[in-house]
């Protein structure tokens, strides 16, 4: 009796594009604008060593000088920095038991791919959570902290007014904020306050909730404490995040494994990824890595990241407080 498995329904090279591009379509970060995935990305994360030195050239300061019909201009030097993004790899494998029921719809590949695809997604904002806790670890990156949670009475509270001082952390470059980030306990109390109001993108698209105009995205990963009401939003600008997802011809992202040594046969699917995830003008310092690749509780140490950019050129804040 011929039977279908995982191997007869799975193309590899459909497979991984389509849930690529799923995974991408489902994830907030994305959606929202506040990852890109940049093509750039994809090519350094494909590319050579877990390490992408990234040199950039320092903004010119100095004050001008004032002209005069003698003497000669001294130069100022242009000084060269440098950021540095992290490649991370994970591996995630099913056998056929698991996925039994999905074999029998009428397009299989699909609903395995779907089901792939969610499962990266949340991994993914799984990542990135770890990597903003360990970026605001760091003792450089004090200045992007707004805490009002040991405050007292009404000042502890998020509202309007204290989500514009968390704001200003941005200084004169506050309007590249986009988005926050919040737990749903965090959503619903703006929801009861009248703070959150809900747009359309489009007449196709659901509607979006927004707070103080800017791109709320629910995720219960986010710190929040039942008991004292303290939580904690992220705030992000436009392509805080560069995404890039990496590929290697010895590494195949898309692997079915046959065991015919089992008495009634088995297959197992194997996913693998090699995502950049970088908060730009952040970089990773490698100073607490044991492995290849970094865990998600090393993504979440502080002493891996320092602040490269000045902090205006930071599009994220951290912002701590209660909730009413």
């Amino acid at each position: 009796m011929a039977l279908t498995r995982i191997q007869n329904v799975i193309q590899p090279d459909v497979f991984d594009e389509y849930t690529i591009r799923r995974t991408m379509e489902l994830s907030e970060i994305i959606t929202s604008g506040i990852a890109k995935n940049d093509p750039q990305f994809d090519k350094l994360a494909s590319g050579a060593n877990t390490l992408i030195n990234m040199p950039y050239w320092e903004d010119l300061a100095g004050e001008p000088e004032v002209m005069n019909d003698t003497g000669v201009t001294v130069p100022s030097a242009i000084t060269a920095s440098r950021d540095v993004a992290r490649k991370l790899a994970f591996t995630k494998s099913y056998g056929a038991n698991a996925l039994a029921s999905m074999l029998s719809g009428s397009d299989p590949m699909r609903a395995v791919a779907d089901l792939f695809a969610e499962y990266w997604a949340r991994q993914y904002q799984k990542m990135l959570l770890a990597t903003l806790e360990g970026v605001f670890n760091s003792d450089s990156m004090s200045e992007k902290i707004l805490d009002i949670s040991q405050e007292s009475g009404t000042a502890a509270y998020i509202n309007g007014n204290t989500f514009l001082d968390a704001l200003q952390l941005m200084g004169d470059a506050k309007g590249q904020l986009v988005g926050v980030m919040m737990n749903s306990y965090v959503e619903t109390a703006l929801a009861k306050n009248d703070l959150i109001e809900f747009v359309k993108d489009s007449e196709a698209a659901p509607r979006v909730p927004r707070f103080m105009d800017k791109r709320v995205i629910v995720d219960d990963s986010m710190p929040f404490d039942t008991e004292t009401g303290v939580g904690t939003a992220y705030l992000f600008g436009e392509g805080a995040i560069a995404w890039g997802n990496g590929s290697h011809p010895s590494v195949l992202q898309t692997e079915t494994v046959r065991e015919g040594m089992s008495l009634a046969g088995e297959d197992v699917l194997v996913n693998r990824r090699m995502p950049v995830l970088h908060p730009r003008g952040v970089k990773w310092t490698e100073e607490s890595v044991t492995g290849v690749y970094p865990t998600i509780s090393e993504l979440k140490d502080g002493d891996n990241w320092e602040m490269a950019f000045e902090p205006k050129a930071v599009r994220i804040v951290k912002f701590a407080f209660k909730i009413a």
